[in-house]
């Protein structure tokens, strides 16, 4: 199973990511926009992105009523995003809602499952009264998901042997929580691996923002972190 990098586009300004994806234009296909670039920019910066000929996963984590999230999902299938992500804690009746707007608007879109945020640990979700590990609310969380017909979930790489052992192989998963061997990341997220940890456990997609961003050359830190993906 091969995986594919995904650059996290977490920049303050559309100015600061012009250069960046001008430089990484051919070298990686996928790129995330997120809440800071999209509710700053909205649509139409989605739009300026898939116009450079980047593929777009638009990460919006939508959570809502049933009815309110499958009508966001219409309204956001026209704009030219290949991935999009809602939270399985909204439950089931909420992703199966998404799933049948997806389907009848956009067949070719995956939604994407979030489970448990990279930057939350078991004394985190005991503070918003979840008992027990983070992966065993990630296995409850996304074997609700696939129940609801959802085709793809996002986790932290430390849980992707987990679902790959509980879940259909055709699953697509997508991990945040990458770190090149030897950083030590210094950031909010918890629960990490390196890239070829992450291809070897069965991430099919693996997303990376400072480790790329925050680089001197960011074109020498994607093609580091590609060789690493093809190493696995």
């Amino acid at each position: 199973m091969s995986c594919e990098l995904i650059l996290a586009l977490d920049v303050p300004t559309r100015e600061q990511a012009a250069p960046l994806l001008r430089q990484l234009r051919g070298e990686l296909r996928w790129v995330k926009i997120g809440l800071q670039m999209f509710t700053a920019y909205g649509p139409d910066y989605v739009r300026a992105v898939a116009d450079e000929g980047f593929h777009v996963f638009l990460d919006l984590k939508l959570h809502d009523i049933p009815n309110t999230v499958a009508k966001a999902v219409e309204s956001l299938a026209p704009l030219p995003i290949g991935m999009l992500t809602l939270h399985t804690g909204g439950g089931r009746e909420m992703m199966a809602a998404a799933v049948k707007a997806q389907q009848a608007t956009r067949p070719d879109l995956l939604l994407l499952g979030v489970t448990v945020l990279t930057s939350m640990d078991a004394t985190e979700l005991a503070n918003i009264g979840v008992g027990g590990t983070p992966e065993m609310q990630v296995a409850r969380l996304g074997s609700l998901a696939a129940s609801a017909g959802m085709k793809g979930l996002v986790c932290s790489p430390l849980e992707v042997g987990l679902l790959r052992r509980l879940l259909p192989p055709d699953l697509q998963l997508v991990t945040p929580g990458i770190r090149p061997a030897g950083e030590s990341g210094g950031d909010d997220q918890k629960r990490v691996l390196s890239p070829a940890e992450a291809a070897r456990a069965g991430s099919s997609y693996i997303v990376v923002g400072r480790p790329i961003l925050q680089a001197p050359d960011p074109v020498a830190a994607t093609r580091s972190i590609l060789a690493d993906l093809a190493s696995a």
